[in-house]
């Protein structure tokens, strides 16, 4: 009996201690990720990306597209200045997005899909400057990665709320917590300014053996906003590489630009709502 008691009592100090060692653990991953990525905020520096965007609603999947491009950095905050990305597998064939985030304002750039067809004869780029901030969605679409690891504090938050097993995080975090956050790519976001607070996504974070995130995948589902995407499940899978590389987006040629578009090659005057 004696010796039973002693089991007991010797077991139950090592699982009190287990509690306070995977806490500690956790933090000390949170504090190296979040380092890691600030210690590549560098102006001229960025990452490049790969995605893969699945939309589908119940076991059907609708839209599968595929995106790669490139993050110039915000440097020395965090986030993203500049981005130039090509997605493919859209209705309307391969488009390519260049945008910029100004203090005001954002400026953007897209060549190829629908509004590839609604350009000018001789020009390859629409230029749209009326922006409160870089709309990214709209250049990149509604099924683009909302959990931008480019931002300290959101890398702070996902891995705050996360569990960790091995070199994998995961968690769940809500649109709510992503405001709080200060996540300047969520709140820009359109998905972001439909206040659907308790919208829930669940993650995974891959990090590398640097602490880095090396991948990022999410899925949430509408439960409000735009009535064709209500109900609809957005499933992102997001490869990084090359954290802290030169990278340095440039906007187009301005003889291949234009701010205006025609729609069946009548009316070359009409400007989309901005």
């Amino acid at each position: 009996m004696r010796n039973t008691l002693m089991t007991l009592v010797a077991c139950g100090a090592l699982l009190a201690g287990v509690a306070p060692a995977q806490a500690s653990s956790e933090r000390e991953v949170s504090q190296d990720s979040v380092q890691a990525l600030k210690s590549v905020l560098a102006s001229g520096h960025g990452v490049r990306f790969t995605e893969t965007a699945i939309v589908s609603k119940g076991t059907k999947k609708l839209t599968e597209r595929r995106r790669e491009g490139a993050f110039e950095f915000n440097a020395p905050n965090g986030g993203v200045k500049a981005l130039d990305v090509i997605t493919t597998g859209g209705a309307h064939g391969t488009e390519r997005g260049i945008g910029f985030n100004h203090e005001p304002g954002g400026t953007s750039y897209q060549s190829g899909g629908l509004i590839g067809k609604w350009l000018k004869d001789g020009k390859v780029w629409w230029k749209n400057s009326h922006q409160l901030y870089l709309w990214h969605t709209e250049l990149l679409g509604y099924d683009e990665q909302l959990l931008n690891p480019t931002e300290p504090a959101t890398v702070a938050a996902l891995l705050k709320n996360g569990h960790r097993n091995g070199n994998s995080v995961t968690g769940v975090i809500t649109f709510k917590q992503l405001g709080k956050a200060a996540s300047a790519w969520f709140g820009h976001s359109t998905q972001g300014s439909w206040g659907l607070v308790g919208t829930k996504v669940s993650y995974t974070l891959t990090l590398t053996p640097t602490g880095s995130i090396g991948r990022v995948q999410s899925r949430y589902t509408l439960a409000g906003g735009l009535d064709e995407l209500v109900g609809r499940t957005f499933s992102v899978d997001t490869h990084y590489q090359g954290w802290g590389e030169k990278v340095s987006v440039k906007p187009p040629n301005p003889r291949d630009t234009t701010t205006e578009l025609c729609i069946n090659g009548e009316v070359c005057h009409w400007r989309l709502p901005s």
